[in-house]
């Protein structure tokens, strides 16, 4: 089975609003086999225009963990608070086996 990433460029528009899902979502992710391999941090540009404040990167064991967890009813309860506190922009990708 090959793993899946969730990859999020997001730009906090509302820090106080965001970090009202930035808290609930981490018992979402992990109910679903997700782990956190980047959350914020520093990041630096190499190359080209960052598009992005924060970037983050979950870990899901295969696609369909990571798109049960994105369709959840628990999780679309609380997408609303990142959709209105955040810009950006979120991927499904594959791993590589």
């Amino acid at each position: 089975m090959t793993k899946a990433y969730v990859i999020g460029n997001i730009t906090i528009t509302n820090v106080d609003g965001y970090a009202h899902y930035s808290a609930r979502v981490p018992a979402v992710v992990a109910a679903y086999g997700g782990h956190y391999r980047v959350r914020g941090g520093m990041a630096t540009s190499l190359d080209g225009q960052a598009s992005a404040a924060r970037y983050v990167v979950i870990e899901f064991p295969s696609r369909e963990q990571a798109q049960a967890w994105y369709d959840s009813v628990e999780y679309q309860s609380i997408l609303p608070l990142r959709l209105n506190n955040s810009t950006g922009q979120v991927a499904l990708v594959d791993g590589m086996d």
